[in-house]
């Protein structure tokens, strides 16, 4: 079996529809995903709501942001009811408080001489977006001609230590994980950075923790083992996923995958 458990659409930050989502994933020889957008699970209420039939079993979920100490920190909501009037209400406040934020940090980059306004950036997001993010930002930069690629826009002026970058403050991670348990999901720490995961572990868990993404294409084997001996000795349930946001600078949907063997313990818990 081929799982990639984090997937975006463009429902937050993606380049695909939710449909196309689906439709890459099958082209991927991919048997399950988790369709998870930054704090809105719009992108899985479209696709019940439109009765997509698929060969790729679909797993709803969200990635939902959080700060601690000016970092985010991001948790994967999986098997989450995407109506759940929390999500719901979460969904709107992340887009307008996200609306905020980008509003600032264009304001930052126009004293880096980077003239650009807030339509230039919805425009880049498209119609379908529920939250704006930095990859849309970078879309707008490039279109307005100040930089080549998305990868150029984080590396010259949006990345994390930039001055033009802001965090995403929405939740604190008790908040995030308590989200996600409000909406009758698993909550798993995406992409826990390598030097705050032993030592946030205790108070992330008495929250309410269940898993770590100890799969990634980026990990370094070192640290992913690192991640699996923590599991262990935590209790912890393991996933795995591209972070795919189907750019062009991306390897095809299905390239990267976790297998049943990796991510047993999650199976089980979703009766798979």
């Amino acid at each position: 079996m081929r799982l990639d458990l984090h997937i975006h659409s463009t429902a937050s930050d993606g380049a695909s529809p939710p449909a196309g989502v689906l439709e890459a994933a099958a082209r991927g020889r991919l048997d399950v995903i988790a369709l998870a957008d930054h704090d809105t699970a719009a992108g899985v209420r479209r696709l019940l709501e439109e009765g997509a039939t698929s060969s790729v079993q679909l797993i709803p979920a969200l990635e939902v942001s959080s700060t601690l100490d000016g970092r985010e920190l991001h948790f994967l909501g999986y098997f989450v009811d995407p109506r759940a009037p929390s999500l719901l209400a979460h969904e709107g406040r992340a887009a307008l408080l996200r609306e905020r934020r980008m509003v600032e940090m264009l304001r930052r980059l126009k004293e880096q001489g980077i003239s650009l306004e807030l339509e230039a950036v919805l425009e880049a997001a498209g119609p379908e977006r529920r939250a704006l993010s930095r990859p849309h930002l970078a879309r707008a930069l490039m279109q307005a001609g100040y930089v080549g690629t998305v990868s150029e826009a984080f590396e010259r002026y949006i990345g994390d230590t930039h001055p033009a970058f802001l965090p995403t403050s929405l939740l604190t991670p008790e908040e995030a994980i308590r989200l996600i348990l409000q909406a009758k999901g698993v909550p798993v720490w995406a992409h826990p950075p390598e030097d705050r995961v032993e030592a946030l572990l205790p108070r992330l868990t008495r929250a309410g923790l269940r898993g770590l993404e100890v799969y990634r294409p980026r990990h370094d084997p070192s640290y992913t083992l690192r991640l699996e001996g923590l599991c262990r000795a935590w209790k912890l349930i393991m996933t795995g996923g591209s972070d795919w946001h189907g750019t062009e600078r991306e390897a095809p949907l299905g390239d990267f995958y976790v297998s049943s063997e990796e991510v047993g313990a999650f199976l089980e818990l979703a009766g798979i």
